[in-house]
């Protein structure tokens, strides 16, 4: 927390303190989520290297659509009524692989614009991200080998300023639970120290409650009531202990260890907004002219060499679309698993509030082109309802990032440059 706004607030001494204060002082200067916020949380999910459009979108109308026989999204019929599939979004001044890989979550724009340049899931964090113990967490896999590039990262802090991935599983479970592999003595030890800093913040907050307008004092009550609740939680029960460590035993750039890699990370992933170490998460499958080969799906080509596949070779598009196939089902496992636990902040499952973007950084991949680009939406309903298909285009992918903002109850007009256009995504709710 920024010196100056601990002296001019007078709030709070320092340390773990403030960190669970840190909501009220959101409210008190402006950047918390705005009142009627429906979504809490935010998991990205990025495939690579475009797709053949011939085998990737439904037909059929907004709710009556039907998805082809062995199609790339087919696998998105098991979760039908929890996503939204969008067809027609391009992007703003943005071509080819690395191109679009920047403008992915980005839509451009530099430090001055409404976006300050950041992609979409540092931007979230960067305002709902407050009192967890990550701001956020960016999950690999095999993102890495060619080192940091516009070709190998999605996620900017700032123009030009990249966010990597942790490509280990082993060390992200460490980062998460490290202060937990000790045993039952460590857990206790553990809980003991939350709920003194607890306490710590309940007994300063309830300082401070004499000390502010009776506008903030019915905010500050609130939380303080929060608090109290989350004081007894922890004297009863700690609900995210680690399971067993996650093992990769051919190495994290070991070709066919891609799909154990995938699945210890979404599931470090979904563990981390369930226990509310981060509201924000993002699990990126490889990079832009990813060269993984899908061995265990009997391919013996790369992902990126297939996606340049021409409709004549059969055998090579049915290896892609098996690729492509692969993909959607570990979507569909993640919007499930969050699907299958309870929200730990209120009624209802852990998808009800949170928000999954599948988001690739191109369209025909053959082509080369970031247009009719796909994202699909899961999970929290209200802002977005599931079981449609949208046909918007043309249309600027920034209205979609603007409608993403309004759903964590953010204010945005525009997202990065603006020259995109201003406002939400027709369709959807604002």
């Amino acid at each position: 927390m920024p010196r100056s706004l601990l002296s001019r607030r007078g709030v709070l001494t320092a340390g773990a303190a403030s960190l669970l204060a840190a909501p009220f002082l959101r409210l008190l200067t402006g950047t918390a989520r705005a009142d009627g916020a429906l979504a809490k949380r935010l998991l990205v999910y990025f495939t690579p290297n475009g797709t053949i459009p011939g085998r990737l979108w439904p037909s059929g109308g907004e709710t009556g659509f039907t998805f082809g026989a062995g199609d790339c999204l087919e696998p998105l019929e098991a979760v039908r009524d929890k996503v939204t599939i969008i067809k027609g979004l391009q992007f703003h001044n943005a071509t080819n692989h690395e191109g679009g890989m920047a403008a992915m979550l980005t839509n451009g724009g530099g430090s001055s614009s409404e976006s300050q340049g950041m992609s979409l899931d540092q931007f979230v964090a960067s305002r709902i991200g407050g009192g967890t113990r990550f701001t956020s967490l960016e999950f690999g896999v095999q993102t890495s080998a060619w080192g940091g590039s516009a070709q190998t990262r999605m996620s900017y802090s700032g123009p030009g300023t990249f966010v990597t991935p942790d490509d280990s599983p082993a060390h992200a479970y460490q980062r998460m639970f490290g202060d937990l592999l000790g045993g039952e003595s460590a857990i206790e030890r553990l809980r003991a120290r939350r709920t003194g800093i607890v306490d710590l913040a309940s007994r300063e907050l309830v300082d401070l409650h004499r000390r502010v307008g009776a506008e903030e004092r019915v905010k500050l009550e609130a939380h303080i009531e929060a608090l109290s609740a989350m004081e007894q939680g922890l004297s009863q029960t700690t609900t995210c202990e680690p399971g067993d460590a996650p093992s990769v035993p051919g190495g994290v750039w070991d070709n066919d260890a891609f799909p154990t890699i995938a699945t210890s990370q979404m599931d470090l992933a979904v563990t981390a907004l369930a226990c509310g170490m981060t509201n924000v998460a993002s699990i990126q499958m490889a990079h832009t002219v990813s060269p993984v080969v899908f061995s265990w799906l009997g391919v013996n080509e790369g992902h990126h060499s297939l996606s340049h596949t021409d409709d004549g070779n059969l055998a090579g598009v049915a290896d892609y679309v098996a690729a492509e196939r692969w993909f959607a089902e570990r979507f569909v496992e993640l919007v499930q698993a969050l699907d299958a636990l309870p929200d730990p902040e209120g009624e209802g499952s852990l998808l009800d509030t949170t928000v999954v973007l599948w988001a690739q950084e191109m369209g025909d991949g053959r082509l080369h082109v970031c247009t009719d680009v796909p994202f699909v939406v899961a999970g929290a309903p209200e802002c977005f309802p599931g079981g449609r298909f949208l046909d918007v285009g043309p249309t600027n992918h920034a209205h979609l990032l603007v409608s993403l903002c309004r759903a964590f109850g953010l204010p945005n007009e525009t997202y990065g440059d603006p020259a995109a256009g201003t406002g939400p995504l027709a369709g959807l709710p604002a």
